[in-house]
């Protein structure tokens, strides 16, 4: 794979590669990718994550499969009381307001039983990484046990706990991604952005 040379590489930072075949785009949205993939025409396309870059241009890669961009993850942090709970859903909530976190997810406060309730913050499961460095930055903490990933969506979705609140947070977009006649020409270019 051939990558353009590339003025301001920070700035790829978390953007992604999309390896066609004949030719590599570089400067892809999460969305733009997943958009990509819906689409017959692109659903071998080869997918790369820019995790580093470095002033001469070079670039640290990690592949993502392209699935990923079709599951959710998320995080369930757990308490045996519901005052506990509360205060984990209405501490998450706040700290997304004072620090937005790097995607949308939803956030539930869950009941399972009088003794297990859960904070859930559920997202697109391409920002896993991101929004468990979002939770360290903003230090969030409970008291009680947590688990994640894409399985734990699916259980938690197949258990169908109670939900008491639920709240939408939004990411802060710096990049506006593209759709429709915009993204299918970004395919023909090596650099899009």
């Amino acid at each position: 794979m051939k990558l353009p040379q590339i003025k301001n590489p920070d700035k790829y930072i978390d953007l992604y590669v999309v390896d066609f075949g004949d030719h590599s785009g570089v400067g892809f949205t999460a969305d733009e990718v997943a958009g990509l993939l819906e689409s017959e025409k692109f659903k071998d396309i080869k997918v790369y994550r820019i995790y580093n870059a470095y002033p001469d241009g070079k670039m640290e890669l990690k592949g993502v499969p392209n699935e990923i961009f079709q599951l959710e993850a998320g995080m369930f942090f757990y308490e045996t009381d519901e005052i506990a709970a509360r205060g984990d859903f209405k501490r998450l909530i706040n700290s997304a307001v004072e620090t937005t976190p790097p995607a949308k997810a939803k956030v539930h406060l869950a009941k399972y039983s009088d003794e297990k309730f859960a904070t859930a913050i559920i997202f697109p499961a391409e920002y896993n990484d991101q929004i468990s460095r979002w939770l360290l930055d903003i230090d969030y903490k409970t008291a009680g046990s947590a688990e994640g990933g894409t399985e734990a969506v699916k259980r938690y979705y197949a258990d169908s706990p109670e939900i008491l609140e639920r709240h939408q947070l939004f990411n802060q977009q710096q990049i506006e991604s593209l759709t429709g006649a915009q993204l299918l020409a970004a395919t023909k270019k090596t650099l899009v952005r």
